[in-house]
């Protein structure tokens, strides 16, 4: 038993050592001040760093675009006294003040500062103190799902995007790698966007299911190649560690809320293009709800589509 305690202990301090870390979560003037419950930012990025041509093709990333963007942002809030865990979608395209650069698109705070500045933006506009930050490329996402041997999903409706490089049919099927990645980023979808968040938490959902199932926990293979997976494709706060992350996997293996930020329509800046716009009147209780850790009034949650 002293062995294995020790073996796990060794393992986890190695594994940690593998995380990149960035300063994500730096001091600025004026920050929201620390709110109870356990925040993260997690966030999917469209960076390609470390993929060959033919690892680019078999994602069909469409190759390298410029300065690295957000593909996927999520405010996950762990409540200090039990409960529900709460997984919220923040639309990239929402129309938000961003720190030194106006109004402009969420996404394009990640262009601009990097995780840093796209933080800042974030607890700027929900008044949310953010806690942890976790953020993934292309490549180690579909590795992750490849290291569990598949994540298993059920679609309503198939799915036909050749841009994000899957064709899938309606039904519950195993999805790899390559078309998870396909799947959590198409928006060839009658909602597009709309419907790409709610398969983004589908998603979240149903890996957090199996990387915590018993499928798993009891397969030292499985598990160790997962931890393995994990620690060598994020990068997170210089303040944040593996058994963080473990932390926050087993708070969300349980009951999850899962919702949108309300929208309030959409509309056409000059210079910046179609941006998504928050209905105010209900997003301000609603992340007010988070901020005092409490559970988001039912009349606040965006139905599903």
């Amino acid at each position: 038993m002293l062995v294995l305690i020790a073996l796990v202990g060794a393992g986890a301090v190695y594994l940690d050592g593998e995380l990149t870390r960035v300063d994500a979560l730096a001091d600025y003037d004026d920050r929201v001040g620390d709110t109870p419950g356990t925040n993260w930012l997690l966030v999917g990025s469209d960076s390609r760093t470390g993929l060959s041509t033919e690892q680019e093709q078999e994602l069909a990333t469409g190759g390298e675009t410029g300065p690295d963007r957000t593909d996927t942002v999520m405010l996950i809030h762990v409540p200090s006294g039990g409960g529900a865990t709460t997984m919220v979608s923040l639309p990239r395209d929402s129309y938000v003040p961003i720190p030194g650069h106006g109004q402009d698109k969420l996404n394009a705070s990640f262009a601009l500062g990097g995780p840093a500045l796209l933080v800042q933006t974030v607890e700027g506009a929900t008044g949310v103190h953010i806690d942890h930050y976790a953020e993934i490329g292309f490549g180690g996402f579909a590795s992750i799902v490849d290291d569990l041997g598949g994540v298993d999903v059920c679609l309503p409706q198939a799915i036909d995007d050749p841009l994000a490089g899957i064709s899938l049919p309606a039904g519950c099927q195993e999805l790899t790698g390559p078309q998870a990645l396909g799947f959590v980023r198409t928006r060839a979808t009658a909602l597009a966007d709309l419907d790409r968040m709610n398969n983004q938490r589908l998603f979240m959902s149903a890996l957090l299911s199996k990387a915590t199932g018993l499928s798993t926990l009891l397969n030292p293979v499985r598990m160790w190649s997962l931890a393995s997976g994990v620690a060598g494709s994020l990068r997170v706060d210089e303040s944040d560690h593996m058994w963080h992350l473990a932390r926050l996997g087993w708070a969300m293996r349980g009951e999850t809320v899962t919702a949108t930020v309300p929208v309030g329509g959409f509309e056409d800046v000059s210079g910046i293009g179609n941006v998504l716009l928050w209905d105010r009147s209900r997003a301000v209780p609603f992340f007010d709800a988070l901020a005092q850790d409490q559970q988001i009034p039912p009349e606040l949650l965006t139905p599903p589509s």
